[in-house]
């Protein structure tokens, strides 16, 4: 009997699950519209070190080929900060946060149009040891991992978006 009540409640929440419009946003894999969309995007030059590494983050993953043709290009503009909060008895900082913001938008190379204006943010803490090499080496290892997701945060957002343009097209 418990079995019979299993497989119905299986079979309800399929129904139900189909129902509600939720599609894989990656279907199709890497041939799949979403995906070949990506390939698609060029990541233009962004400033400094954060930039370099965020740069290099989105171009893992939208998986663009080397002289491959361009219909979309991501303009990213980042803002990093590390600003103290602890302070110890003979004032130095014993904790920093750093931030990342990414304020982005993708161009349509065809005719200019922003077609997605949007912006990522992550922190992370630090602490400030009595070491410099340490701080620093924190600092460093902070904002690496800031510009990964951030990254993410970019890819997930536009990979949203070609999946719902898709979507009414397909209407």
């Amino acid at each position: 009997m418990t079995r019979l009540r299993t497989l119905i409640a299986c079979a309800g929440a399929a129904v139900t699950l189909a129902g509600c419009g939720l599609h894989p946003l990656y279907s199709g894999g890497s041939s799949g519209t979403v995906a070949t969309t990506l390939a698609q995007v060029d990541v233009a030059p962004i400033e400094g070190k954060a930039g370099w590494l965020t740069a290099n983050a989105l171009r893992d993953r939208l998986h663009t080929t080397p002289g491959g043709a361009a219909r979309y290009r991501l303009e990213v503009k980042l803002d990093d900060r590390i600003i103290g909060l602890g302070i110890r008895r003979d004032d130095s900082i014993s904790r920093e946060r750093r931030t990342l913001r990414a304020r982005y938008q993708l161009v349509d190379l065809s005719n200019g149009a922003v077609l997605l204006d949007a912006a990522a943010r992550s922190d992370a803490g630090i602490d400030s040891v009595r070491s410099e090499y340490g701080t620093i080496a924190a600092e460093n290892t902070a904002l690496e991992r800031l510009s990964q997701i951030v990254a993410d945060q970019i890819i997930t957002r536009v990979a949203t978006y070609v999946s719902r343009s898709e979507d009414r097209a397909a209407r």
